[in-house]
C-alpha cells in the first residue's frame, strides 16, 4: 500500500475516532487543511464518500462504517507493530535471545535472568545451551557466552573470568585410595575424563608444569559427555576428576571437594560474552550485557585464590592428622 493511502487511512480513522478533522490533524501533526486533503484523495480513490461533514460536524456514511470496520483491525495491527518496534529500541521489553555452553553454564545463567526478569517483566528470555557453534546471524542471536573467545567473525567478545581446572577428590575417595602425591601417581588411580558432546573426542586433562600448560590423558575410570555428571561422580567417591572452577567453587569451599597438586592448576580458556555491535543495540540487550559484565567480570564467586585452595587443602591433611 503505498505511503499515502495508509496516511489516508489514519486520518480519516482518527477523525472519526476524535469526531473532528481539525482534532485529528492536531493528533497527526499536520493541518488541517492537510487533514481534509488526505481524506478527500482517499474517497476519490475508493469512489465513495465515506464521511458526511459540515463546518461543526461529522458522520459516517454507510459506506464509510463499513470501510472503517474492514480497516480498524489493520490499524491495530499496524499500530502494535509500531509499538513493539519502539520498545525494543526505547524500553527493556521484548525478545531476549540467549546462547551459551551446555556444559556447567545453567547455575550461573539463571540467577542473572531471575535478577534481569524480576526488574523488567517485559522481557521474554529465550536460551539456547549447546556445546556445540551454532551461526550468530541465522540464529539471531542477542547476547552469547562461551568458554573461549568466539571465532566468528564480526562478533564483539569480552573476556569475563578465567576458567581454573582444578584437580579434585571427595574426601571419601582420598579416604579410601590415599592422596597422590606426584602426578606421575594419577596413572594408579581412577580418573575420570570428559568427552566432548559434539565431537566426541575425550579431552586431555591440562596440568602446569614448569610453568608452560602441558596436556596428560588418563585412561578413564569414569566417562561422560556432561560437566554435572562428572561432578556428581567426583563428589560421590568414584574418581578423581579435573574439573572446572565454574561447578566447583561451592564445593571446594564447603570442603566436600579437596583441591590436589595445587601447583599444576592451569587456566589455559576464560568464559566470553559476545555480541554483534556497540552501536545501535536494543536496550534490553544493552541493560542485559551491563548485569551480566557487572555480576561475572573477574567475579570472586567463581574465581578461587590461592590462599582459598591452600586452605581446603590443608583442612583435609589437618583432618587426617586427627
Amino acid at each position: 500500500m503505498p505511503i499515502n493511502e495508509l496516511r489516508s487511512i489514519s486520518m480519516f480513522a482518527k477523525a472519526v475516532e476524535l469526531g473532528s478533522i481539525r482534532k485529528a490533524a492536531l493528533a497527526q501533526g499536520v493541518s488541517a487543511q492537510a487533514a481534509t486533503q488526505a481524506i478527500s484523495m482517499l474517497e476519490k480513490h475508493l469512489g465513495v464518500r465515506l464521511l458526511h461533514r459540515t463546518t461543526r460536524s461529522l458522520a459516517l456514511t454507510e459506506e464509510g462504517q463499513q470501510f472503517l470496520e474492514d480497516a480498524q483491525p489493520a490499524l491495530a495491527t499496524l499500530e502494535r507493530a509500531v509499538n513493539t518496534a519502539r520498545a525494543g529500541k526505547e524500553g527493556i521489553a521484548g525478545p531476549l535471545r540467549i546462547v551459551g555452553p551446555k556444559s556447567s553454564f545453567a547455575s550461573i545463567l539463571m540467577p542473572l535472568l531471575d535478577q534481569f526478569c524480576q526488574i523488567n517483566p517485559g522481557v521474554r528470555p529465550d536460551v539456547q545451551l549447546d556445546d556445540g557453534l551454532g551461526d550468530w546471524v541465522l540464529d539471531r542471536v542477542d547476547v552469547g557466552f562461551r568458554i573461549g573467545a568466539s571465532a566468528q567473525e564480526g562478533v564483539i567478545s569480552r573476556r569475563l573470568f578465567p576458567v581454573q581446572l582444578i584437580v579434585c577428590a571427595s574426601p571419601a575417595y582420598l579416604d579410601r585410595y590415599g592422596m597422590p602425591t606426584t602426578t606421575d601417581e594419577l596413572s594408579a588411580h581412577r580418573c575420570s575424563v570428559f568427552r566432548h558432546p559434539v565431537t566426541g573426542k575425550v579431552a586431555p586433562w591440562y596440568l602446569t608444569v614448569d610453568g608452560k600448560v602441558e596436556q596428560r590423558h588418563f585412561t578413564p575410570a569414569f566417562c561422560s559427555n556432561d560437566t554435572e555428571l562428572e561432578v556428581q561422580a567426583v563428589l560421590a567417591g568414584q574418581a578423581i576428576g579435573q574439573l572446572a572452577n565454574l561447578s566447583v567453587a561451592p564445593h571446594i569451599r564447603s570442603g566436600t571437594l579437596i583441591p590436589l597438586f595445587l601447583s599444576h592448576i592451569s587456566s589455559p580458556i576464560s568464559l566470553h560474552v559476545y555480541y554483534g555491535s556497540r552501536n545501535a543495540l536494543p536496550v534490553r540487550v544493552r541493560a542485559f550485557l551491563d548485569l551480566a559484565i557487572a555480576s561475572l567480570l573477574d567475579s570472586r564467586e567463581f574465581i578461587l585464590s590461592d590462599a582459598e585452595l591452600a586452605a581446603a587443602h590443608a583442612a583435609y591433611l589437618e583432618r587426617l592428622a586427627s
